[in-house]
């Protein structure tokens, strides 16, 4: 049996665990070491004397993946950020930019909602985790919405998709994950994350204020705060400004060289956030909360990055992206209308997988393919099919599946944030969430469109960096 054949089939094999339950980390670890088993003892004939010999080669293979990937500096990262996250609410800097986004945009049809999905964004810019946003605002916005009559599902739903700004706007620890997975600078792609998220944001306020001037029964606007109150918000949240301009000028300095690296600007990050926290009044019970939570929530990550690793070093020696490369590029088919089919080829993917699990699984396979459509990762962009460097078309296309991920937070029947909306909201079903979230998806479908149609939306930032 020839290797493809091989790749194909234990390929199947994990989806098949994976869509009867298994976690993505186990059901990819699993497969990728079978597969590399099944690799070596092809290569002996399956003769039955170098079965072990087969095991012993792979189960070392397999061994290696952990160490020499996760010890990535650019990984650490991840810790950063979310602790970023859990330490800003503990520092009631979440409650004080809801307050802050609430005096200023309120007045708006469907104000509240709207300051919701902005005091999102804020939060997203200090936090790399979906689920921590939405759970965080679960508890700070809906309670504030449904006190003036607003519908609970609608304002349940504009929480949980709020939520997902988390994994585009830097912070993102989704972003970190795509740079690591196809070897691109960290650096370049959170920049790159920071108009997309902010169009999104935009995007999602403006689908607000037409369903609230449609549907007047739906979100209520919010007056009679003066001038001197709008004001007064301001100095509680301007320490979530501080430290996204530091992070900015760890990434970025428009005035000369960056101040050190993205990892190091995530850890300055932190320290200051552990400091406002101190100030604020945190306890060390609120402390070893926010630390217990961090590590749980990487260790997940990791976990599932160590296994879905094994797999990917299966299909590397299984050649599986170069033959799907060859046949995408073989195509008589335009570039972008496969392009297009990719991505919602995501949007179906992610109704039955997390978005850390999907990206890592496909990344592997999907990157080259779409790398080879554009002309190769060395292409420039007089040669290219896209109009841009194979540099700029990494970054391009990881932004483009990057907001699939986010489309998959809000998606049944998987669809995380709305899980964690209902389970932090007593008076929620999950079918409420899903019901109130489903404008969303015109909003996100029209967000894809438009950064398919204009990259220069995602590519402006990054190409002043160089």
């Amino acid at each position: 049996m020839d290797e493809i054949t091989i790749g194909l089939w234990v390929s199947g094999f994990m989806l098949a665990m994976v869509v009867l339950g298994m976690r993505v980390a186990f059901a990819a670890a699993m497969a990728g070491l079978f597969g590399l088993i099944w690799l070596r003892w092809n290569g002996f004939d399956y003769a039955p004397d170098r079965l072990w010999k087969s095991i012993e080669i792979s189960v070392k293979i397999a061994g290696q993946v952990p160490h020499s990937k996760v010890s990535s500096q650019a990984l650490s990262l991840i810790p950063t950020f979310i602790l970023i996250g859990y330490l800003a609410y503990y520092a009631k800097l979440t409650s004080a930019l809801f307050e802050a986004a609430k005096r200023w945009i309120a007045w708006v049809p469907g104000g509240l909602a709207v300051s919701t999905v902005f005091a999102t964004a804020g939060f997203a810019a200090v936090s790399g985790a979906s689920v921590a946003t939405a759970a965080v605002f679960a508890r700070i916005a809906i309670p504030e919405m449904l006190k003036i009559g607003y519908n609970k599902q609608f304002a349940a739903g504009v929480v949980a998709a709020g939520g997902t700004l988390a994994s585009l706007i830097p912070p993102s620890a989704i972003l970190v994950i795509y740079a690591i997975i196809v070897e691109q600078d960290v650096g370049k792609l959170l920049l790159a994350g920071f108009i997309p998220g902010a169009f999104s944001a935009v995007i999602y306020a403006l689908l607000i204020i037409g369903i609230a001037v449609v549907f007047k029964n739906v979100g209520p606007p919010v007056s009679g705060f003066t001038w001197r109150e709008r004001f007064e918000s301001l100095p509680p949240a301007l320490p979530i400004v501080a430290v996204v301009v530091i992070i900015i000028f760890f990434v970025y300095n428009p005035f000369g060289d960056a101040w050190g690296t993205p990892t190091e600007g995530g850890a300055v990050g932190a320290f200051i956030v552990f400091l406002m926290a101190l100030y604020r009044g945190m306890r060390m019970t609120q402390l070893k909360e926010a630390l217990i939570e961090t590590a749980k929530l990487t260790v997940m990550i990791f976990t599932i990055i160590w296994g879905v690793l094994i797999y990917v070093r299966f299909l590397g020696f299984a050649d599986l992206p170069g033959a799907f490369s060859d046949w995408i590029t073989s195509l008589e088919t335009s570039p972008m209308l496969i392009l297009v089919c990719i991505l919602l080829a995501y949007a179906v993917l992610g109704m039955f997988m997390d978005a850390i699990g999907m990206l890592l699984l496909t990344l592997p396979v999907v990157y080259p393919a779409v790398m080879a459509l554009n002309g190769g990762e060395t292409v420039t962009a007089a040669e290219s099919t896209f109009g841009m460097s194979g540099t700029m078309c990494a970054i391009w296309f990881g932004i483009l599946v990057v907001k699939m991920a986010e489309f998959c937070l809000i998606t049944p029947p998987i669809g995380l944030n709305c899980f964690v909306v209902a389970g932090v909201r007593d008076d929620l079903t999950v079918q409420d969430v899903f019901k109130g979230v489903t404008p969303f998806f015109i909003a996100d479908g029209l967000t894809i469109a438009a950064l398919v149609a204009f990259p220069g939306i995602v590519l402006w930032l990054p190409s002043l960096a160089g």
